[in-house]
């Protein structure tokens, strides 16, 4: 079985919408594109250098789409973007003249995708497409990003109609600029009791 790995740049209070820069995402009023660029860091960009080694891809389309217009372009900077494959969760489209892209439509055919032979699956930005995994249960691996900033409004990592499920830390770094990098795998149920029982 191959494993989905969900990657966040998140701010403290949870939001990914456009880390990379201004124009990346503007959707609904979004004014704080690029917030993520004041703390690269030697530390930041070698986390960074090594999660861009080649891999397969599960996107959702609004993120496809962002990446389908830039990273064609840009792939001295992301080694094996072009030949990996974009798996692409749409009910409106099915075709791209990107290499390698595959366009789905549920979280049935994710369940297929992660059940097959194959390198591990990493989900980038989308949403939408994260909240459907976590109501699905279908995250293996979550690898964040948190930033010390709060912007108040944007889209967010999560939503209420998460599985509750239990995660357990891996791997774990605060970088110079404050940015705290944590690598969670999961670990079973969630188990509760009372402090101090």
């Amino acid at each position: 079985m191959r494993k989905i790995i969900v990657l966040s740049m998140v701010t403290l209070d949870g939001i990914i919408q456009g880390p990379g820069g201004p124009e990346e995402d503007t959707s609904g009023g979004f004014k704080y594109g690029g917030w993520v660029a004041p703390y690269d860091d030697d530390d930041y960009g070698r986390v960074v250098q090594e999660e861009l080694k080649p891999a397969d891809y599960l996107l959702g389309r609004k993120t496809f789409e962002i990446w389908e217009d830039y990273w064609p372009a840009h792939a001295e900077f992301w080694p094996g973007i072009n030949e990996g494959t974009k798996y692409v969760l749409s009910k409106t489209r099915n075709k791209s003249a990107w290499e390698n892209t595959v366009f789905i439509k549920n979280a049935t055919d994710i369940r297929r995708i992660r059940n097959s032979k194959g390198s591990d699956i990493q989900v980038w930005g989308s949403s939408e497409l994260i909240h459907l995994l976590l109501k699905n249960d279908l995250v293996d691996e979550i690898r964040l990003k948190i930033h010390p900033l709060i912007l108040g409004k944007g889209k967010k990592l999560f939503d209420n109609s998460s599985m509750p499920q239990a995660f357990a830390l891996t791997d774990s770094l605060v970088t110079s600029g404050g940015v705290i990098i944590a690598n969670y795998k999961r670990a079973g149920e969630v188990k509760t009791g009372t402090i101090g029982a």
